[in-house]
């Protein structure tokens, strides 16, 4: 775990340090959406990749965090920097209710999928038809710039808040490829009766997952309400969000450190150019996605970075064979 850690924080440091460095907005944004990206798809690969519970519903963790961190300022008037936390718990919270009504019933596959689904658009219809969450019309945080209301002059403030929580993702993920609480997590995804017979509770594993899931995305929607200061429901609990973390986690090879990350970066980058190339065309984002995850899945079934590592060891046990 050691290692990791170390490639954790020398890609910190160094992002810090570009970032620092650089001037350009354009580069700013992308860095800092690319942030932003990549803590939704590892948020959702602690539970899709390690844990195996697929989820087509993770938008209703993002929505709650959103939600929270801006109804605490607004009706609440609690600090930014305090809300952040809260929304945060509430989030993992929600987590453990949607756990507890899914696994406790044996819900897994194609079911837990769909129900995650229905849970988000549930969520999505409450917010449209109560008045504290703005209804269809949403809520709009007000500005007022500063480093104490958690609303900074540039990107690269942002962008430090946000690789924060992405560098603290990745160590958590490290940490699940380290430790007894992963290996448990691993072995329900891989065989659920063979872990229950050496003593594994497939429940509390999941409800464990599940809850560190829901937390990060949460924090990645009280991010984007501070970014954008504006949520509605159609953003929170939308289908958007919800492929946009588990698109990225797939692409870029589920269950694995850096995949998340490196497919986020590649979808985000892939995004901008046929922005760039084809204009403003609507939902031209989503064809690329689908696009993109049709060939993944057919021809990369591992991913970007797990199909690397078995190339790698490919290569290698060439060259043992030959020696």
């Amino acid at each position: 775990m050691g290692k990791d850690l170390l490639t954790i924080a020398l890609f910190g440091a160094a992002l810090a340090a570009a970032a620092a460095l650089t001037e350009s907005g354009v580069a700013l944004t992308f860095v800092m959406m690319s942030l932003y990206a990549a803590l939704l798809s590892q948020a959702w690969n602690i539970l899709g990749g390690y844990g195996g519970q697929l989820s087509f519903g993770h938008a209703l963790f993002f929505g709650v965090g959103a939600y929270a961190q801006a109804l605490g300022q607004l009706n609440l008037g609690i600090n930014p920097w305090l809300a952040l936390p809260m929304a945060i718990a509430l989030g993992a919270l929600v987590g453990l209710a949607v756990g507890g009504l899914t696994f406790r019933y044996g819900l897994k596959g194609s079911y837990f999928a769909l129900v995650t689904l229905a849970f988000a658009e549930v969520f999505r219809i409450l917010a449209l038809s109560v008045s504290f969450t703005g209804g269809g019309v949403g809520l709009m945080v007000p500005l007022q710039e500063g480093l104490a209301n958690m609303q900074f002059g540039s990107r690269r403030g942002y962008i430090y808040l946000l690789l924060a929580f992405v560098l603290l993702a990745l160590a958590v993920t490290a940490w699940l490829r380290h430790s007894r609480f992963g290996a448990y997590l691993q072995a329900v995804r891989d065989n659920e009766d063979a872990a229950r017979a050496i003593g594994v509770n497939p429940l509390r594993v999941k409800l464990g997952g599940i809850a560190l899931s829901a937390a990060f995305m949460s924090a990645a929607g009280a991010f984007y309400v501070q970014v954008f200061q504006y949520i509605d429901p159609g953003i929170a609990f939308g289908s958007a969000v919800s492929v946009e973390a588990l698109v990225g986690a797939i692409v870029g090879g589920l269950g694995t450190l850096w995949g998340p990350v490196l497919g986020a970066v590649t979808l985000h980058a892939l995004s901008d150019l046929t922005r760039n190339l084809f204009g403003e065309l609507p939902g031209i984002s989503m064809v690329i996605y689908g696009v993109v995850l049709i060939v993944i899945v057919m021809f990369l079934p591992r991913g970007i970075t797990g199909s690397g590592q078995a190339l790698s060891g490919l290569f290698r046990a060439k060259e043992r064979v030959r020696v």
